[in-house]
């Protein structure tokens, strides 16, 4: 499951980046960013800049390294 209600959804030239979840059960993270998969923390809600830092600091513990990918919310 995905927590995408979190995240901003402009046209951030049609890119998010996702992260994973690495067990059954567990939510991930996406979030919108530019092709190179950096995401404007300025842009985000409270919510979504608390949720991203901690998926970037969760990376291999519990998140997979994300990855940049064409927006599915497009």
């Amino acid at each position: 499951m995905l927590d995408t209600s979190s995240a901003i959804h402009t046209a951030i030239a049609g890119w998010e980046l996702r992260f994973e979840p690495l067990f059954a059960g567990h939510r991930g993270f996406v979030f919108p960013c530019d092709a190179q998969g950096q995401v404007d923390m300025n842009n985000l809600s409270e919510r979504a800049l608390q949720n991203y830092l901690y998926a970037r600091a969760m990376m291999g513990r519990e998140t997979a390294w994300p990855r940049v990918q064409p927006s599915l919310m497009h």
